[in-house]
């Protein structure tokens, strides 16, 4: 009997301003990738040439680890569909540089995604088998009144939609990515809720280890939860008033070249 090719997983990184502290991410990243039974690449996407992060990632490319990006910074969304359009798996993560999620999280959410089946599974700070402590008040309070919009208008039944840990059957990208708008602050919920659409209904929330001590290079201010909405409310009226998102309106899709997603075959 031939012996069965295992599984390929992507791992996309996207990095901003990470240069102090890029080196060890990856570097554990990887470690961490290596006990798992799947076979992998990393994908390191540098969003914004601005310091030295491209170089420092650079020193640990090999055929596992790609370091890739572009000179101007465009958003962490625009960062991960970039790193995704370049991957080959057939399972397609992507995880934050900075670590302030336990890479270690990422066997955990396969072996859930694969015990449900699931086409998204999603790291949730608020699954009961989580391990966080010290989240600041503040940033509960935003992220308990943004589960509860996401909740009213989308009717996803997940409990945490922004944190920087997901994994995706490649089939859903295949479907999903050509359709999206966002780059910046709304695309984990664009991602989802145009997925949930499109008929892809078994997202499930997974378990995470945070590190809240990173959490203080993470400033969340008010521009930025204004900005939030305003894009969630944006993916609403095209998903549900324009139907832009739908078959139909394909010709009005913004094709880039730079994001364009392959279909793996055979």
């Amino acid at each position: 009997m031939p012996r069965q090719k295992r599984r390929l997983l992507s791992v996309i990184v996207p990095a901003y301003k990470q240069g102090r502290t890029i080196v060890k991410d990856l570097t554990r990243i990887e470690k961490t990738l290596q006990q798992i039974r799947y076979d992998y690449e990393i994908i390191c996407v540098v969003d914004g040439k601005v310091d030295s992060t491209f170089e420092k990632a650079k020193e640990l490319s090999s055929k596992k680890v790609k370091v890739i990006g572009y000179s101007d910074n465009k958003g962490k969304g625009y960062a991960v569909r970039y790193g995704m359009a370049r991957s080959s798996g057939d399972i397609v993560a992507f995880i934050d540089a900075g670590m302030d999620i336990n890479p270690n999280g990422i066997s955990m959410l396969l072996e859930h995604m694969a015990w449900y089946d699931s086409d998204i599974i999603v790291g949730s700070s608020w699954h009961s088998a989580s391990k966080v402590e010290g989240y600041p008040i503040k940033r509960r309070i935003y992220s308990i009144g943004y589960h509860l919009v996401v909740k009213w208008l989308f009717g996803l039944r997940i409990t945490d939609s922004q944190r920087g840990l997901k994994i995706f059957k490649r089939e859903v990208l295949e479907k999903v990515l050509p359709r999206l708008l966002v780059k910046q602050f709304a695309f984990d919920i664009e991602m989802l809720s145009v997925a949930h659409h499109l008929g892809f209904k078994k997202i499930h929330d997974g378990p995470i280890e945070m590190d809240t001590k990173r959490l203080k290079f993470s400033r969340v201010g008010t521009g930025t939860v204004f900005q939030m909405l305003q894009d969630t409310l944006a993916v609403y009226y095209r998903l549900k008033i324009l139907r832009y998102y739908d078959d139909g309106s394909k010709r009005r899709w913004r094709f880039d070249p730079d994001l364009n997603f392959k279909v793996n075959v055979g």
